[in-house]
């Protein structure tokens, strides 16, 4: 992933507490927890999980952005991400 060292932080630290809550999850099934209770937290893994999609996607449309203002003026210069190809991030996230 590229990005900036406080971007990575931040989504490793999601995706972490996200396999924390898996988990418990997991646990939670074998244990023969309750349905809602289950539900609940499969919930908050997802979410979790989200968050750190959008949080990779923010951070690539960053520097696609950073990338193409630094590269106004050359010949040649072209964009780190299309623009379909940012619809398609997102989308995926959706």
């Amino acid at each position: 992933m590229v990005g900036n060292e406080e971007s990575i932080a931040l989504v490793l630290n999601r995706l972490r507490r996200a396999h924390g809550q898996l988990a418990g999850v997991i646990s939670m099934i074998e244990d023969g927890r309750d349905c809602k209770d289950v539900v609940t937290q499969l919930a908050a893994v997802s979410r979790a999980l989200d968050r750190a999609g959008f949080k990779i996607v923010a951070s690539g449309l960053r520097e696609c952005l950073a990338g193409e203002k630094a590269g106004e003026g050359e010949v040649g210069a072209t964009p780190s991400m299309t623009e379909a190809e940012l619809e398609k991030l997102f989308l995926a996230l959706a």
